[in-house]
């Protein structure tokens, strides 16, 4: 591991946290997809699948927010327990729905109780940034690492619940998914030495963390950003089944978290200058481009080319979102507002998989590679509108009662 990698390990408790935080977030990227397998395998109807996975996001951006709101109030101990076990019983309560073949609408019910899986990912980072909140440098490698677990866990996640699912049975991807977020949160929340102090007196009822014009953009470029996401997912899925090799459709979605793997490793490392809002729209721009050669993909081994150049702008995107959130939102709402970054990828997915799913059955797999360019499209536009906003100063609008309210919650902590 190259030096900078190492150097924020040397703090206690931080491999034990972002090892909790890797099982924690394999369910990310296995089970939306592992619904979609699931169900295209028993029913072979894409559309329905999309709209399940889009149901299973929309409820995690309903819910994700005010869980993260909880968790900077009252920490993430009391908080992630409770609510993943709510998750994992509508997880269950959605296999045997799909099992027994009952109707879509008992499907749906429990998709969205599913949504209530916690953001670990914005709770392992909130940890960093408690621990290196004095040491940009080292809290943006820290970030760094983070998007390469993320990406990590994108590389084979869909490869395992894809896998399980068309080898073994049809339900094993969700299941197995329900298994690693159990894991990862009984983990996690039992290092309670790197947990963020909670802030109980915090005014939290006044306002949400989505107050900050800067949090707006980055959320609302994240909704489109989240639509390539969903809908590169299920188009690949279809678009390797026409070929004859569905199972290939995990090799291909891992080739695609490879290439972002790797450029999130090289970024890591490096000792950037300049805003980081223009590093952040210069990736947004990146991120469109690369969707344009999908268009003309005729084979898998085309298409798995095209995606690995695609993921090299996603990981030093993502790290420079999380640099930007920690600027323009108050250090008692941090959570939440990182959190409410992984809200908008999830109404992304959630527009951009049942989209493309209604796309694959009307017009086949191929034609479905539109739906990530207009979301690429409409990710660069919202963030040209909305650069101004990143660049100019930071309100400090509420900042001061909050701060007096952290030193006190810090006082007390220490008395």
């Amino acid at each position: 591991m190259p030096s900078p990698y190492r150097a924020i390990f040397a703090a206690p408790g931080t491999k034990g946290f972002s090892s909790a935080g890797f099982f924690g977030r394999m369910p990310l990227s296995m089970m939306g997809i592992g619904v979609v397998t699931m169900v295209s395998q028993l029913t072979g109807r894409y559309g329905l699948a999309g709209a399940l996975s889009a149901t299973l996001a929309m409820s995690a951006a309903v819910v994700g927010p005010q869980v993260s709101r909880l968790v900077d109030r009252y920490g993430q101990r009391r908080v992630l327990r409770p609510v993943t076990l709510v998750a994992l019983a509508a997880v269950a309560g959605l296999l045997v729905c799909a099992q027994q073949r009952l109707p879509d609408w008992t499907l749906f019910v429990f998709a969205a109780g599913a949504g209530c899986v916690p953001s670990v990912g914005s709770m392992v980072r909130a940890r960093w940034a408690e621990i290196y909140r004095s040491s940009p440098r080292q809290l943006h490698t820290a970030y760094a690492w983070e998007s390469i677990v993320d990406e990590v866990c994108f590389i084979f996640g869909p490869i395992i619940s894809i896998g399980l699912s068309t080898a073994w049975f049809p339900e094993a991807g969700p299941l197995v998914a329900a298994g690693f977020l159990l894991v990862g949160v009984l983990w996690l929340t039992a290092q309670r030495a790197t947990e963020p102090v909670p802030h109980p007196h915090a005014r939290h009822t006044t306002g949400s963390a989505l107050g900050s014009r800067g949090l707006q953009v980055l959320v609302v470029t994240f909704v489109a950003t989240g639509a390539i996401f969903g809908a590169v997912d299920v188009v690949t899925v279809a678009f390797a089944e026409e070929q004859g090799h569905k199972a290939a459709a995990s090799l291909v979605l891992a080739v695609y978290a490879l290439g972002s793997c790797l450029a999130g490793a090289v970024f890591g490392l490096l000792h950037l200058k300049g805003r980081s809002s223009t590093r952040w729209l210069v990736g947004v721009c990146a991120m469109a481009v690369s969707m344009i050669p999908l268009q003309l993909a005729g084979n898998l081994p085309f298409l798995a080319v095209a995606l690995f150049v695609a993921g090299l702008s996603v990981a030093p995107t993502m790290v420079t979102t999380m640099a930007l959130v920690e600027q323009h939102v108050p250090r008692t709402r941090l959570t939440e507002g990182m959190t409410w970054t992984s809200t908008g990828l999830a109404v992304g997915v959630a527009l951009g998989s049942s989209a493309a799913g209604w796309v694959v059955d009307a017009s086949g797999a191929k034609a479905g590679y539109a739906v990530p360019a207009v979301a690429g499209a409409l990710a660069a536009a919202v963030a040209f509108l909305g650069y101004r906003r990143l660049t100019g100063p930071v309100p400090t609008e509420g900042r001061g009662e909050d701060d007096r309210h952290l030193r006190t919650d810090d006082d007390e902590r220490v008395a």
